[in-house]
């Protein structure tokens, strides 16, 4: 379980070393589209045991001298509030944080740019907001003759109409939200107006995954498929590599789709014939050198991809996610001779369900049971009852093998679960007095300053970050906002834990 199969520091030299090459064949201004999560990625880090999530933000520190970020965001995503999974916030709501995390590592926000901005009124307010607060704020409308009509693309009409962004540092990272938010146009259009004031500057692009000296079929490059399947994203052979280098390398549809055009667009900027004969070239991804241990990044990878497919079939449960999701999560699953059923914490979470059922039998209501294995593997399980959810009722058992309490030990004051029930059911009329995970976190912290074995438990909770969890059901939104802030990898079967509509 602890196997380390990715050494952080030789990524971090080749990497930084490698983008600053990158940035002196461009007369020292170089634009890198940086693709996927520059902090907390957590996907690499599940994948990559050993990777930190924080390593890239790490990167840019190294070079940050040489270094300055530009942000970009949809505006279509701020409009209709598009949620990032991990955290559970609206993308506008992590560009914010994101900024706040850039300035704590010392690192300068040189804007913030609203893509394809068409008058959202959410938009609007967004960039109102950042306005007011000091942060430089640019709007990018689509461009015209995007994607077919180059001339129209490289001209002030396309490219040259939308507002220049004074930089100052030869390497401009170009990062955002997620995908989708205009990065790669808006790295062109600084690439335009550069061209257009006699600046020779150049454009690369990084990405993390796929991990193109990695084979096409490896798992964590089906890992990154599963990772995207809702938005049908899949690997396959960079062709014009394989043809211009004789060498296969690995890279994901839409970047070899696009490289005819993208290459096209940057020859009738610059004047020149592009240096970049494929997709691959364009990349300065050296993730795939820091790979220590296959056999532990195959296992990782494998795990993940059983992730994706217990997230899409929620997803598609609570519509929004569509079959045709969860069916390509499915065939990346047998892709890798993988079932469901691999992830150790799974069983043991289906089986407590059916025990509760088999001790209370004629109850009239749902069944739930929740799974956690420990660093060292121990495995601890929980089920409802009409005093606590599942996953609340495994938090504590856990916190008790952790600080070697007696499993008949209350953690819990009486007087603190009859208060929250009155609270819950009483005064705010609920419909369930049921103690969800945040709450019991919250009961928990109360407890501990007049119970010491509620302390000594609370004590341990950091010892829970980076387990694995399965719940036997869809997780209610106190137990999901627990889970997220205890820093767990959860699952759950697609079943809901009450007969009601509306979750609680």
């Amino acid at each position: 379980m602890n196997k380390v199969g990715f050494d952080n520091d030789r990524y971090l030299d080749e990497q930084s070393e490698y983008i600053i090459k990158r940035a002196e064949n461009f007369q020292n201004k170089l634009y890198l589209e940086f693709g996927g999560k520059l902090v907390f990625d957590y996907h690499a880090s599940r994948i990559l045991p050993g990777f930190d999530p924080n390593v890239k933000i790490r990167l840019l520190q190294r070079l940050r001298d040489r270094a300055e970020i530009i942000l970009c965001i949809y505006a279509g995503d701020i409009e209709r509030k598009k949620v990032r999974a991990d955290f559970g916030i609206t993308y506008d709501s992590d560009m914010l944080r994101l900024i706040d995390d850039l300035r704590e590592w010392g690192l300068s926000v040189a804007g913030v740019v609203i893509t394809r901005f068409n008058e959202q009124p959410a938009a609007i307010q967004f960039k109102n907001r950042l306005d007011r607060r000091g942060v430089k704020t640019y709007i990018h409308r689509a461009t015209k003759g995007y994607p077919t009509d180059v001339d129209m693309i490289a001209s002030d009409e396309g490219y040259g109409a939308n507002p220049y962004i004074e930089t100052t540092k030869p390497i401009v990272v170009v990062s955002a939200p997620g995908p989708g938010s205009g990065k790669m146009g808006t790295c062109l259009s600084q690439l335009y107006h550069d061209h257009k004031r006699g600046l020779a500057s150049g454009y690369s692009k990084f990405e993390t995954f796929p991990i193109w000296n990695l084979p096409l079929k490896h798992p964590v490059n089906i890992a990154y498929e599963a990772a995207t399947a809702d938005l049908g994203d899949f690997n396959m052979v960079d062709s014009f590599h394989l043809e211009a280098h004789d060498e296969a390398s690995v890279n994901y549809n839409r970047d070899v789709e696009i490289f005819p055009v993208l290459k096209r667009i940057l020859e009738r900027i610059t004047g020149e014939e592009s240096i970049y004969l494929s997709p691959t070239d364009m990349g300065v991804n050296r993730a795939g050198f820091a790979i220590i241990d296959d056999e532990a990044v195959q296992a990782a990878a494998i795990q993940e991809i059983i992730r994706r497919y217990f997230r899409y079939r929620c997803e598609y449960a609570l519509g929004s996610a569509d079959r045709k999701t969860v069916e390509r999560a499915e065939l990346l699953l047998k892709e890798v001779g993988a079932e469901p059923e691999a992830r150790a914490v799974v069983m043991p979470a289906r089986e407590a369900a059916k025990k509760a059922q088999q001790n209370e039998k004629g109850r009239d209501r749902i069944f739930c049971g929740a799974a956690i294995q420990l660093a060292d593997g121990r495995m601890i399980t929980g089920c409802n009852s009409p005093l606590m959810h599942a996953s609340s009722s495994m938090l504590l058992n856990a916190l008790k093998t952790l600080a070697e309490l007696p499993d008949e030990m209350d953690l819990l004051g009486a007087n603190v679960i009859k208060s929250i029930r009155h609270l819950k059911q009483d005064l705010l009329n609920g419909k369930s007095a049921s103690l969800d995970m945040e709450e019991t976190l919250i009961a928990l912290s109360v407890s501990a300053p007049v119970n010491p074995a509620a302390q000594m438990a609370m004590e341990k909770l950091p010892e829970l970050r980076g387990c694995e969890v399965h719940l036997s059901h869809i997780p209610s939104p106190g137990d999901e906002v627990g889970l997220r802030r205890l820093g767990v990898n959860v699952t759950s079967d697609a079943d809901f834990a009450s007969h009601n509509l509306f979750l609680t």
